[in-house]
């Protein structure tokens, strides 16, 4: 009951031929280009994490509340 070779193969040549290669390899590159800014980012976001679990675990954050007082006229 499952998908087969030559179901896949089918269905790979209709898109083919709909889109073309050129368009599909456009497509690749630019979900591959995607996915990797996508990867770069968490782990970038991974490392912002681990700096401000670190700052913490350190003491260097201060916890502080800003009020502002309207001026009289």
């Amino acid at each position: 009951m499952g998908i087969s070779i030559w179901q896949l193969a089918i269905v790979l040549g209709i898109v083919v031929l709909l889109f073309g290669t050129k368009k599909l390899r456009n497509i690749g590159g630019d979900l591959g280009s995607a996915i990797n800014s996508f990867k770069k980012s968490m782990k970038e976001g991974e490392k912002d994490a681990d700096k401000s679990l670190e700052s913490k675990e350190n003491g260097n954050v201060i916890d502080a509340e800003v009020t502002k007082e309207k001026d009289k006229v």
